[in-house]
This record gives structure tokens, C-alpha cells and sequence, in this order.
């Protein structure tokens, strides 16, 4: 049988949408979706968002890949490939995500540095209980870096392990997070396109390989009210045009000895710190997980070896050299998320921003940092939208595209209980 193709694009909510094509279609290197798909929410309402044209007669969009990019899936007789949106006119979608990623690299690629990202991506699991509502997996013995039958007592990790190392991913951790049921996957390194094309198809590959062992695995920022949130670490560094990594100077490092770069990209987080919130943190469940004490990224500080500061500077010099940023979850589309990471960053360059002193405090009982994310997806929404510089590195149309789903958002959620904002969110993260 020869293998058809799954073409697939992440959408404006991390969706994974696509279709199946015949063998017969490998060849064409591309296929056709209507553009409104860009309007459809969670709960599947078509809105009349900006850049969806549902208004004007819900078009087609047009998504093209490379014959290179086609790779092997974890779907029997079937290959799989992401590519990018264009308009029918072939000019590159404004709203795309993947797109947003490709002009953030094209931008840091004009100062002679390629940005390398690793992405730390957390997750709870559930089953079905009884009565067919979703309980939390009962790991009995789960504990923080457990790792075994008591953590994960069907083995659906070692299944996905398994598949994902067959197919080439190059899987750098699995290990049970501080709350049971959490896990949390981590990827190597890679050029910042790649690395993102890898998380999105691995998230997606876990998900589906999980529930054929009857389990759900939710990329939820915080789906258990009593227990800690799910993020998704930004890792990121600059190699130069020597292939060196640019964040280190003859190898010292760590936050005493930040470069100049390694400060500009602190200092542009630092600076757009409330509205990078309202990209990376795009849920009405984000801000229950963004707390302060909650090792989740609040507050506007930075550090060293310090998990409870939003931007962690790695105590790791040379070509390990790296800065963590701490804010986003898996409701973030991953490109865009990391785009919107490296544009704040590339403005702290290029814009000579002030860095503020590092944190001293604990994060606990006492912290420096006075400023800390919105309380809620409103709020954060509205932070967004008055970041203008931000907004325009990133995309204007992506950015207003954005704001106007997430407005939808938080009415469709602002009355739902605990339980019932899961139920919402669930299915797709």
C-alpha cells in the first residue's frame, strides 16, 4: 500500500488541523483549506475575526510544504508533513503562526545569529472513570523525577518513548513532574523552526499514542484545581556565524557575567513582560496557573540557577549556554509563542532597554519584583494590545487576529465553574 499524507498546520488556538491526501497527491506540495478556519473556536463558533474573512465569503488559504519536510508518522501507512499558509495569491498568510516563527528568525538572522531553541512541554494524564467522566490517571506511587511502574503504572510513556524514538525524535527527558499525574517531555536543541515543527508533531504523537492506552493526556496550563500548572519552558540561545553560541563569552557565564546580548534579551523580556503574557499565557485557565510562588513565571524578574524567577540564565557556559523563559503553557501556539519569545528579546537588543537589578529574593515569602502578569486573560489581552512595539514584531494582523478570539474567549468562559472550564479546554489541549 503506498502511504498517504497527513498535511497538517497549527492553528491560531494550537490546534493541529490537516487532511489526509492519496499517495497519488505527495507530489503536489500543497492543498487547500478555507481561511475562516482562522474565526473557528474552541466551541466550534465561526467568528468574523480579523484576517478569517468569514465575511467575505470564507475563501481559501492555500498550505505549501517542502517534499524534504514529509516524514514518517505514527499513523500506519502514513507520512506526515507541516507546511506554511499563503493566501490564493500566493503572499504568505499574515496570521500564520509558523510564519510569525520564520520572520522572527529572518530578523535575528540579519544581526549574523540563528536562534536555537529547546522547548520543555508538561502535561497531566487522565482516564475515563465509571460513570465516563474524566478522572486524574492514578499513578499511586507518582513522585517528582519518578520514573517506573509506580509513576506510570500502563507504561503509556515507554509507548510513547517507543514510537518517538522510531520515528527520529530526538527525545532528551521523560520524568514525572512535582504533581501527580504530570510528566513532563523534553526535545534536544535544534534550529528554532525545527525544534518548534518537532514539538508540535511530538505533542501531537503523544496525545494520540496516549489515549490508544485509554489515557488523556491534557496540555492544559491547570487542569486540577488543587494541584500545580502545566508550562512550556522557552529555551533559547544564538549561534553566530562561526557556529559559535553567541550568549557566551570565553566561557563564563551565568547571571554574573552576561554578555552583551545575554542583557539585551533579558532586559527586552523584562520590558514586555505583561504583553508577551497575553500571547504565551492565551487561556482563561493560564492565570490560574500564573501565581506568584508558583515557580510559573509571574513576576517581571530574572536570575540564576532559580526556578522561581520568569527568566532563568543558565549557570552552564559555552556551547550550553542558554536563557529560560518560564511564562508560556500549551494553550500558546508553539510558534508563536517562541516567536513572540525571540522578538521581545530582539528589541531589548536593538532598543538598549535598562536591565533591573536580578532577584534576590526567594519567590516565596519575599521577592524584588513589584510587577508581575495580569490577573487574568482580560487583563492580559488588553496589556497585549497596548504593546504596540511588540505587537508589530510579531505580526499586527496575527496580533489583532489574536486579541479578538481571546476576547470571544473570556465571555464564553467568564461564568464556567472549575470542572466545566476543563471540559471546554480538554479536547484540544
Amino acid at each position: 500500500m503506498n502511504p498517504r499524507l497527513r498535511a497538517v498546520f497549527c492553528d491560531h488556538l494550537s490546534i493541529m488541523r490537516g487532511k489526509y491526501l492519496p499517495a497519488s497527491k505527495i507530489g503536489d506540495n500543497n492543498t487547500r483549506f478555507c481561511r475562516s478556519t482562522f474565526g473557528v473556536h474552541y466551541d466550534k463558533d465561526l467568528l468574523p475575526a480579523p484576517g478569517s474573512m468569514m465575511m467575505e465569503g470564507l475563501p481559501d488559504m492555500e498550505l505549501r510544504w517542502r517534499g524534504d519536510d514529509i516524514r514518517d508518522s505514527w499513523e500506519a501507512d502514513t507520512r506526515i508533513v507541516i507546511g506554511d499558509l499563503y493566501d490564493t495569491n500566493g503572499t504568505p498568510l499574515p496570521v500564520c503562526p509558523r510564519g510569525a516563527l520564520k520572520r522572527a528568525v529572518a530578523d535575528w538572522q540579519a544581526r549574523g545569529l540563528t536562534p536555537k531553541v529547546g522547548i520543555e512541554l508538561e502535561a497531566f494524564a487522565f482516564v475515563h472513570g465509571a460513570d465516563g467522566r474524566l478522572v486524574p490517571y492514578d499513578s499511586f506511587g507518582g513522585v517528582v523525577y519518578g520514573t517506573g511502574a509506580f509513576t506510570d503504572p500502563r507504561g503509556f510513556n515507554d509507548a510513547i518513548w517507543e514510537v518517538a524514538d522510531a520515528l527520529g525524535f530526538r527525545l532528551e527527558m521523560i520524568t514525572a513532574e512535582y504533581d501527580s499525574p504530570q510528566f513532563e517531555y523534553t526535545l534536544t536543541f535544534d534550529d528554532a523552526v525545527q525544534a518548534i515543527d518537532d514539538i508540535v508533531l511530538f505533542r501531537q504523537l503523544a496525545r494520540e499514542v496516549a489515549l490508544g492506552e485509554g489515557v488523556i493526556l491534557s496540555f492544559m496550563p491547570k487542569p486540577i484545581v488543587e494541584a500545580g500548572g502545566s508550562g512550556m519552558h522557552v529555551n533559547f540561545s544564538f549561534t553566530g556565524t562561526n557556529g559559535e553560541n553567541t550568549l557566551s563569552d570565553g566561557g563564563q557565564s551565568g547571571p554574573d557575567h552576561l554578555n552583551d546580548l545575554a542583557r539585551g534579551c533579558v532586559a527586552g523580556l523584562l520590558h514586555h513582560h505583561k504583553g508577551l503574557a497575553g500571547l504565551i499565557a492565551p487561556s482563561g485557565n493560564s492565570y490560574d496557573r500564573l501565581q506568584p510562588g508558583s515557580l510559573s513565571g509571574h513576576w517581571q524578574n530574572w536570575g540564576g540557577d532559580h526556578r522561581n524567577v520568569t527568566i532563568r540564565v543558565s549557570s552552564e557556559g559555552g556551547p550550553k549556554a542558554r536563557l529560560e523563559h518560564r511564562t508560556a503553557d500549551a494553550a500558546a501556539n508553539p510558534y508563536t509563542a517562541v516567536a513572540a519569545i525571540l522578538q521581545a528579546a530582539r528589541l531589548g537588543v536593538e532598543n538598549g532597554y535598562e536591565l533591573q537589578p536580578k532577584e534576590t529574593g526567594d519567590g516565596f515569602e519575599r521577592t524584588d519584583a513589584t510587577v508581575g502578569v495580569a490577573p487574568d486573560l482580560a487583563t492580559a489581552i488588553t496589556d497585549l494590545a497596548a504593546d504596540t512595539a511588540l505587537s508589530a514584531a510579531v505580526g499586527q494582523d496575527l496580533v489583532d487576529n489574536h486579541v479578538f478570539m481571546k476576547t470571544a474567549e473570556v465571555e464564553k468562559t467568564a461564568m464556567l465553574a472549575p470542572e466545566a472550564l476543563r471540559d471546554f479546554y480538554i479536547p484540544y489541549l
